[in-house]
């Protein structure tokens, strides 16, 4: 019992007292290379210089949450495009786990198996329990962070990205 609780008190430490600092608006975006749900790398910095990016996080495929965010996104996939973004969805979950998912609810947009973590940590994340916190960040044509939502919705997620887009006079 006193390991137990042990390792629930250095849990909430860790979650209260260690977080990364999520990246601000103003800053640049990482440039990293990433591997796709189909196991193929996708330079980022290329996807950027082609018009809005926007990079979400999800903890887990197949969740009811994350599905959620996905399904928004799915559903303005068109006005999205339309207004000049790409959107990219990431989490922890293996290449084949993100095919899954992406062919199970018909995603049209690229998933990232960030299995090292390598784009969560980059973008400011510690995770919860090794996975991916729910964020999404919108990045302009000149790699810069202009949006971001360090508390993504998930049935709300694309109509959240069109604001920001209007705020920032984005047009399509």
């Amino acid at each position: 019992m006193k390991r137990l609780f042990a390792f629930f008190a250095l849990f909430l430490t860790t979650m209260l007292f260690s977080k990364a600092d999520a990246l601000n608006v103003g800053d640049p975006a990482p440039r990293l290379t990433v591997t796709t749900e189909t196991g193929k790398p996708l330079d980022l910095g290329e996807v950027y210089s082609k018009g809005y990016t926007l990079i979400y996080f999800y903890p887990k495929a197949n969740t009811s949450g994350c599905t959620a965010q996905g399904c928004s996104l799915r559903d303005a996939y068109e006005v999205l495009t339309k207004r000049g973004v790409t959107v990219i969805g990431s989490s922890t979950d293996t290449p084949e786990a993100q095919r899954a998912f992406k062919e199970e609810y018909r995603f049209p947009f690229t998933l990232v198996a960030d299995t090292d973590k390598a784009l969560m940590k980059a973008f400011g994340q510690t995770g919860i329990m090794g996975f991916s916190t729910r964020q999404a960040f919108l990045i302009d044509p000149q790699g810069k962070v202009v949006w971001r939502d360090t508390s993504a919705s998930t049935k709300e997620q694309a109509n959240d990205v069109l604001k920001a887009l209007d705020s920032l006079g984005a047009k399509g």
